[in-house]
């Protein structure tokens, strides 16, 4: 599978983006998905992650109740809407997919990564 990301941009602190990420091939939904972020100097961590159906989503800490991940297999699509932004949000956004399933917010367990895109949040 293939992946790219759509999305990001500079936006002022409290304002709003929304990613994609595009993928390509026919297991694309029997994947499951997450987004990732690495700003400068740090380590790049997993912000949010969903399971194949949709059904489950998972955060970290830092995000949750202002970023929502979701997904439309029909589209081979997953998104990460990102509200109530902060300059500390400022990182490369990079979606991946796990193939074998269960990797929840351990990056070692995707395989496949698309392209970043940058998003940037002015104070």
């Amino acid at each position: 599978v293939q992946l790219q990301a759509y999305g990001g941009g500079l936006v002022q602190a409290g304002g709003s983006l929304r990613l994609s990420c595009v993928g390509t091939g026919r297991t694309f939904s029997t994947y499951d998905m997450g987004w990732f972020r690495q700003a400068p100097g740090k380590e790049r961590e997993c912000v949010a992650a969903i399971k194949w159906s949709g059904s489950v989503t998972y955060y970290t800490d830092s995000v949750k109740g202002r970023f929502t991940i979701s997904r439309d297999n029909a589209k081979n699509v997953v998104f990460l809407q990102m509200d109530s932004l902060k300059p500390e949000d400022t990182a490369v956004y990079y979606c991946a997919a796990d193939a074998r399933g269960g990797g929840r917010l351990d990056q070692k367990r995707y395989n496949y990564w698309g392209q970043g895109t940058q998003v940037t949040v002015s104070s």
